[in-house]
């Protein structure tokens, strides 16, 4: 049985539907994100979880009781804001121990378990500052160390890195899933960022309309899209229209341009267009390594991204763009250079008829 469950829930507002037959099992200690636009229905689906929001129907459990009608404060569970929520006037140890007071703790295990958060976000030398004092990475950890605190069943956690740099953005997000691993609580990260997702989850949850599109491990959100807006909102993509010359063989027409697909075109007959996606790194040159389709191309810009150079592609009437990693020695054609590119059979995905 999971730990955490979510069975048919929905949320309306008025006459909207803000989520929709969600459905989700969680196992204990699993991290598990949820990935979308902005309103998507995933703040809102986390604020369900904590309580902050009744389900308009449906049900949730966590560790096998129902905690759908309760109240936050009836329900153990930790919630890491995107503002930090910090209380001013009181120090990092105070912040950090203000749940267990209101619990009514003996101040010797409360003098215990903040000194133990304290070690685990290293900030031992930042005990007596005030919120005012420090920045905001030092601020978000003093929240998550408050959130850990009570040692709740599930941690959520709402964009909590959306408002740092970018540098203290992923040095954070490493050590937040670092100790979630070392404490082996369960965790619900809500997030809009496919990089942050992908990099620290173990499985994602991609929204959209209030509706999950995909739930996978990020190898399998990334590589294997279910749907077009997976396939589209996750990772960059060259998409393009196509025509089916033979479902068996897997054969398809581009600009008259021939390529070849893996998958199979169950349904679908000859002369069906169909919508072909590509991620950008499946293309090589075809000097350097020959795959199963080998297209001619013209090279229409260079684009360097630091350690990847983007070089946009006119495969017949069709933009590409080919994405291959910087290095010293790297070898580029030219603008306005006539060359051939090559991808795999795998590489050609079908999103759907056109």
């Amino acid at each position: 049985m999971a730990y955490l469950t979510l069975t048919d829930i929905s949320k309306q507002f008025g006459e909207t539907f803000a989520v929709q037959d969600f459905n989700l099992d969680v196992e204990k200690g699993e991290f598990v994100s949820f990935l979308g636009p902005s309103g998507c229905g995933k703040t809102t689906t986390l604020r369900m979880v904590a309580g902050f929001e009744l389900p308009t129907g449906g049900q949730i459990t966590i560790n096998g009781a129902d905690i759908t009608n309760k109240a936050p404060n009836q329900r153990n569970v930790g919630m890491v804001f995107q503002a930090y929520a910090l209380f001013p006037n009181m120090s990092v140890s105070q912040n950090i121990g203000f749940g267990l007071r209101i619990r009514k703790e003996p101040e010797s295990a409360i003098k215990e378990r903040v000194e133990e958060m304290i070690r685990l976000i290293h900030l031992e030398k930042h005990i007596d500052k005030y919120p005012y004092q420090l920045s905001g990475g030092q601020q978000q950890r003093v929240s998550l160390a408050r959130a850990l605190a009570n040692r709740p069943q599930v941690l959520l956690l709402d964009e909590p890195l959306s408002a740092l740099d970018a540098k203290i953005r992923v040095s954070l997000r490493s050590e937040i899933r670092a100790i979630q691993k070392t404490l082996g609580i369960t965790a619900i990260f809500v997030t809009h960022d496919q990089e942050e997702a992908l990099s620290i989850s173990d499985r994602i949850v991609v929204m959209n309309e209030g509706r999950i599109e995909q739930v996978g491990t990020p190898f399998q959100i990334y590589n294997f899209p279910e749907t077009q807006f997976v396939a589209n909102f996750v990772g960059s993509l060259n998409t393009a229209t196509a025509e089916i010359a033979d479902p068996e063989q897997g054969l398809l027409h581009m600009d008259g341009v021939q390529l070849s697909t893996a998958e199979k075109l169950i349904g679908l007959q000859k002369g069906d267009k169909v919508r072909i996606a590509i991620r950008p790194e499946r293309f090589s040159f075809a000097s350097e390594q020959k795959k199963a389709n080998v297209v001619d191309c013209t090279v229409e810009n260079i684009t360097f991204l630091g350690s990847v150079v983007r070089i946009h592609l006119l495969i017949g009437n069709t933009k590409f763009h080919m994405d291959t990693f910087n290095y010293p020695s790297l070898e580029l054609p030219k603008i306005g250079d006539k060359t051939q590119v090559t991808c795999s059979l795998r590489a050609v995905m079908i999103l759907g008829q056109a």
